[in-house]
C-alpha cells in the first residue's frame, strides 16, 4: 500500500518518521485511534513499519509529536494516548478499551479512561489526568470510590489492579489519602484491590506509589 499522503512532506520525512515510531512497540489500538482521528488508513495486519506506511502523513506526524517527541496539547490529548500505551505495556496480551463505561454495584455507570481484560474479564481500571493542578486529596477520594463501587459489582470480580496516572503531578497529601484508603481495604483474595499511582515524568511514566 502506498502512503498517499507522501508528497505533502516527502518521502525522506515520512520514512524518518517510520524508522524512529517502529521502535516504540505501539498497540495496536493506538495505532486505529490514531489512524481515525486522523482519517488514515492503515494495514490490518503485517510488519510495523508495513503498517506505519501505510498510515497518512498526518497519522505519521501526530504519532511523531505524542511518542518521539512526547510534545504536549492544550487539551491533553497526546498525554492521554501515552496513558494508554503505558497501561497496556503493564498487562501484555490483554485487551485494552478506552473511555469504558463499567457498572458498579450502586447501578452507577463508570465512564473509566482505560480498561484492561483478560479472558473477558476486567482485571485493571485506570484513570489519567492530562493538564491541570496536581491531584488533589478530592479527586483520589472519587477515584477510590468509583473503583471500590466497580469491584462491588458483577463486572468487577476479577479486578485487582487501579492505576492513577498524572501529568500534572500529586498533592501529598492526596497520595497519602489514596494509601490510606487502600490500607484500610479488607485484605483477602477475594477483596484484592492494588491502587497505584503514576506520575509522567523526564518523558516516561513511574510508578511512584503502590
Amino acid at each position: 500500500m502506498v502512503n498517499k499522503g507522501f508528497p505533502k512532506f516527502g518521502m525522506s520525512q515520512a520514512g524518518a518518521y517510520v524508522a524512529a515510531l517502529k521502535n516504540y512497540n505501539l498497540p495496536d489500538f493506538i495505532l486505529v485511534l490514531i489512524a481515525k482521528e486522523c482519517k488514515s488508513e492503515l494495514l490490518e495486519r503485517g510488519r510495523i513499519d508495513d503498517r506505519l506506511q501505510s498510515m497518512n502523513d498526518d497519522a505519521l506526524e501526530l504519532l511523531h509529536k505524542v511518542f518521539v517527541g512526547c510534545e504536549e496539547d492544550i487539551a491533553g490529548k497526546y498525554a492521554q494516548y501515552r496513558f494508554y500505551a503505558y497501561v497496556s505495556s503493564m498487562y501484555h496480551k490483554c485487551e485494552v478499551l478506552v473511555n469504558e463505561i463499567i457498572p458498579g454495584a450502586s447501578g452507577t455507570n463508570h465512564k473509566v479512561s482505560v480498561a484492561v481484560k483478560n479472558n473477558g474479564m476486567y482485571i485493571a481500571v485506570a484513570h489519567n489526568k492530562a493538564i491541570g493542578n496536581p491531584v488533589n486529596k478530592k479527586e483520589t477520594i472519587r477515584f477510590y470510590e468509583i473503583v471500590d463501587d466497580i469491584k462491588k459489582g458483577d463486572h468487577g470480580t476479577m479486578l485487582s489492579d487501579a492505576i492513577y496516572g498524572s501529568s500534572a503531578g500529586f498533592r501529598g497529601d492526596a497520595l497519602v489519602e489514596l494509601e490510606n484508603l487502600s490500607k484500610s481495604r479488607i485484605r483477602d483474595t477475594e477483596n484484592k484491590l492494588d491502587f497505584k499511582t503514576a506520575n509522567f515524568e523526564n518523558n516516561i511514566y513511574s510508578v511512584t506509589k503502590c
